[in-house]
């Protein structure tokens, strides 16, 4: 069949995306990509209930309320940093889990909880995050290289 030119570029455009929705796919189950946004939506969350505003009242914090603002910041870096980097998402899990226990002290009940169990939960998903399965043809390659050297 002959298409013409704008067929021929429409055919291009679907078959690009497709291929982009694909590597998406394939990047995000290579990391603890969930638990990671879990933690930094937790962060966020944490953050904008220590920055009360109500009405005319302002809720203000001297030096003991940067912790209010602190704790919310290092959350969604830790977030940040656990999909960018997976092969370190242990420690970056369990740095989350305790930051984010420790909230509950230091940013309004933890964001009034809700910060907290987000940000828990996704510490918990990603130090229990074990990385990408090994396909057949990874585990019969590397047993022909052990056998044969």
């Amino acid at each position: 069949m002959l298409l013409n030119g704008a067929d021929a570029v429409m055919e291009e455009d679907v078959a690009s995306s497709a291929s982009t929705t694909g590597g998406f796919r394939a990047w995000r189950r290579q990391r603890p990509f969930i638990g990671g946004l879990l933690i930094a939506i937790g962060g966020v969350e944490m953050f904008f209930s220590g920055q009360l505003d109500i009405g005319h009242l302002h809720v203000q914090m001297g030096i003991e309320g940067m912790q209010a603002t602190i704790i919310p910041i290092v959350l969604l870096l830790l977030g940040v940093l656990v999909i960018s980097m997976p092969a370190h998402h242990i420690f970056y899990g369990v740095i989350a889990l305790a930051v984010s226990i420790y909230s509950l002290i230091g940013v309004n009940l933890g964001g009034f909880l809700i910060g907290m169990l987000l940000s828990t939960v996704g510490g918990i998903l990603v130090v229990a995050w074990m990385g990408p399965k090994a396909t057949a043809s990874d585990v019969g390659g590397d047993a022909e290289q052990a056998t044969s050297t």
